[in-house]
């Protein structure tokens, strides 16, 4: 690329990439709008324990896990809009399901039971969009921009939660978690009909696509490690409002957004990291700064220090996911390039599916101060897995 028009072709360049996961931030700012009010309406609005407010939440990675497959052979077979549209399609009958959570919210049972298929149809819908802008971005822009395609990407997702949480709490508290519904329907359909405005990519590859479960398996490794790395986001996200309840503290909406700005500046100011240290490298050190921010949350005795921990936490997990995606999708061929993003993004929905149950019974079963000791844990056996799959590669690179 000539010097004189490199700074015309970056700007070019971002821009392109901003203007497909646009899509992304649309359907993660929908589900950040519940995230942080709906353990507080399950346990102390409909009176269940932690431990079931935490499978609700998360039972959306359960919808979310086995549509990733599907998302990633529409994408692949059919290009990413399809996928696009479907998913805009699940975030508004979720908004819809919500609405109606809230309005027999005096029949507990009927609330909590329509709040399981809302967390459903959000996971379906989430499957949907994981994946496919990302990859409507990379037949856009070409694969050498794979990284900064997936970058961009997360900086949509973890700054659409980042401004998708505090509205939600504002709104829950001041016109009831149906407002959020409503807002929702509204957001996806916006989504909806950008989407259908947008033309339609396909990439075309000749080289014969491999079966999803090959691919699956291929990337797994990436993926086991990057799962590992997500307990710790899964922790805050899910658990903060209760474990600053039961300290007594207020502001854990705070706690949240503080991880979501380190995180997405993570990934603005170290975002060449992956291009000029490798993936595996950047995962090593990133996995470790992730593990000394939970480490600092354990310990924080006031607010203020959590919100450290938090934001360390957040800028270590910044480049966890590309950093090791950039890895993992040079194992299989451009074929099955949605496969893979679609099959790798699987293991971050596992970690955060199981993170709810696992958490939660941690907390049920031992109290609150036991969750980010348990999740530091978790993300340093993630830096030790990462350890190992750079040996590995160092052994095979000069053979």
């Amino acid at each position: 690329m000539p010097p004189e028009v490199t700074a015309g072709a970056g700007s070019k360049l971002r821009l392109t990439i901003t203007s497909f996961v646009t899509f992304t931030f649309i359907g993660y700012f929908t589900i950040g709008l519940a995230l942080a009010v709906l353990p507080v309406f399950i346990h102390q609005d409909l009176g269940y324990s932690t431990m079931i407010a935490g499978i609700v939440i998360s039972i959306q990675y359960v919808t979310t896990f086995l549509s990733r497959g599907y998302a990633g052979s529409i994408v692949d077979k059919k290009g990413p809009k399809p996928a696009v549209l479907m998913g805009m399609l699940g975030f508004i009958c979720s908004g819809i399901l919500l609405f109606c959570a809230y309005l027999f919210r005096d029949m507990h049972g009927l609330s909590l039971a329509l709040l399981v298929v809302t967390r459903l149809m959000t996971g379906f819908a989430e499957g949907l969009i994981g994946a496919s802008p990302v990859n409507w971005a990379i037949l856009a822009v070409g694969d050498e921009h794979t990284g900064k395609a997936i970058s961009f990407n997360g900086i949509a997702s973890y700054g659409a939660l980042a401004a998708g949480a505090p509205l939600g709490v504002i709104l829950h508290n001041s016109f009831g978690i149906g407002s959020i519904g409503l807002l929702i329907m509204v957001v996806g359909a916006i989504g909806f009909f950008y989407a259908k405005s947008k033309t339609g990519l396909k990439g075309n590859s000749d080289v014969a696509r491999q079966p999803f479960l090959k691919v699956l398996k291929t990337v797994s490794p990436y993926g086991i490690c990057l799962a590992l790395g997500g307990l710790g986001f899964g922790t805050i996200s899910t658990f903060i409002t209760l474990y600053y309840a039961s300290l007594n503290w207020t502001g854990a909406v705070l706690c949240l957004s503080v991880f979501s700005i380190l995180f997405i500046l993570g990934r603005v100011i170290f975002g060449r990291s992956i291009e000029l240290h490798g993936g595996m490298k950047t995962a090593v050190y990133c996995l470790a700064l992730e593990t000394a921010g939970l480490l600092i949350l354990w310990l924080a005795n006031v607010p203020h220090v959590a919100l450290i921990g938090a934001g360390i936490t957040g800028l270590g997990f910044s480049l966890i996911f590309p950093a090791l995606g950039v890895e993992a999708v040079k194992l299989v061929p451009a074929s099955n390039k949605g496969a893979a993003l679609g099959g790798y993004g699987l293991f971050i929905d596992l970690s955060l599916g199981i993170t709810g149950p696992l958490v939660g019974g941690i907390a049920s079963r031992f109290g609150m101060g036991y969750i980010f000791p348990f999740s530091m844990g978790m993300v340093f056996t993630g830096f030790l897995l990462a350890i190992m799959l750079q040996q590995q590669q160092n052994k095979v690179g000069p053979a």
